[in-house]
């Protein structure tokens, strides 16, 4: 939370508005005003929501959603197929309108980053000010908007950009980082999906000041190594800072399931829908792996890993979602439970220097 000369950090986070569904219906005025769906299409097998306009969101359509139930949600929505190449040119000019400010930028994704502006290069000062004017050149040079989070650490800043969505900004200051995260429900909590959050709620655990209840070793004891994550982040204490040269390693996507799997058609149900989430973001991000890697978590919690390489590069949906299902295959026994599936590919070699700086392995149920 601090630089090395012992000064509070000036973090922000930006976080475009819907950024897909947003750029088609810049793009494409009769969009406008409607519920748009970006990502596969319902017919035939489906695929799944990669995000969906705010018009949309209202029906309850979600990112990772299969489209075919966001079609049953709102019959009459918009679905529109990913156009990477345009995000991913847009993408650059958000990122030289951070520039302007900062060269410690720290992209998460095509429509998100973290800006560390306690040095400005416009001797500006205020970080709120710098979050306005950067929000404010993206809606009048993109016609897009963005929503701000800004604080001393990552972790306030992200939560903070997330609440007056869309188009807002949210300053949450030193002297209110506690109180802050004491009233945070425990959904909010960067590393709590679904599964966690009811594990949490069993425990009585339903808000930060609840959380903050537990000692370090009773959160480690009921989660695990987050649980360590869970005691600092929930008093505030993030000290990791914003890395602008971070090498991607690996790139995919895992999902914990509602009930355990226990079926091979459902299991490769599910590894479609997932390949699909990872060959989604390798296209975003132009990336070609040599290793696909399966994880498997079974219901007795006990995990493994499989993998397969290749001698070059691969990208296309088929081989991934392909390669996984007779990974799951060799594994595979009547009397197993699954309770998550992960597809994950690795050995990228070369990668452009654009896009070298993103996210590892994300969990459906977080994003």
């Amino acid at each position: 939370m601090t630089t090395d000369s012992g000064n509070l950090r000036k973090i922000i986070h930006i976080d475009m508005d819907a950024f897909y569904a947003s750029v088609e219906q810049r793009d494409n005025p009769e969009y406008k005003g409607k519920p748009i769906v970006v990502g596969g299409l319902p017919q035939g097998r489906g695929g799944v929501v990669a995000t969906a306009s705010y018009e949309a969101r209202k029906f309850g359509i979600r990112s990772a959603m299969p489209s075919k139930k966001a079609q049953q949600l709102c019959p009459h929505a918009i679905f529109v197929l990913p156009r990477f190449a345009v995000y991913k040119e847009v993408s650059v000019k958000i990122r030289e309108i951070f520039s302007r400010y900062t060269d410690l930028i720290e992209p998460l994704s095509l429509d998100e980053a973290y800006l560390d502006v306690t040095d400005d290069k416009l001797g500006i000062g205020s970080a709120i000010e710098i979050a306005t004017q950067i929000r404010n050149a993206i809606k009048s040079e993109l016609n897009l908007t963005a929503s701000a989070g800004v604080s001393i650490n990552k972790f306030v800043a992200k939560t903070a950009s997330d609440i007056n969505k869309p188009d807002g900004l949210t300053f949450i200051g030193p002297s209110k980082i506690e109180s802050f995260m004491e009233n945070l429900p425990v959904e909010k909590f960067f590393g709590v999906g679904k599964v966690t959050a009811e594990k949490m709620k069993r425990l009585n655990i339903h808000t930060g000041a609840d959380l903050k209840k537990l000692t370090e070793e009773q959160l480690s004891l009921h989660f695990g190594k987050i649980g360590r994550f869970f005691y600092k982040i929930v008093r505030g204490i993030d000290e990791r800072p914003v890395q602008p040269n971070r090498e991607t390693k690996s790139l995919g996507a895992e999902d914990t399931f509602s009930h355990d799997l226990t079926s091979i058609e459902e299991m490769f149900e599910q590894l479609d829908k997932i390949a699909l989430t990872v060959y989604n973001r390798l296209q975003r991000y132009q990336l070609k792996g040599r290793t696909i890697t399966l994880k498997i978590k079974y219901s007795d919690f006990k995990q493994i890993t499989r993998n397969h390489s290749f001698a070059s590069g691969i990208s296309d949906l088929s081989t991934i979602a392909e390669t996984a299902k007779e990974l799951l295959s060799k594994t595979f026994s009547e009397d197993q439970k699954i309770r998550l599936l992960g597809i994950s590919l690795s050995n990228f070699g070369e990668i452009a220097p654009s896009t070298n700086r993103f996210f590892d392995t994300s969990q459906l149920e977080l994003f």
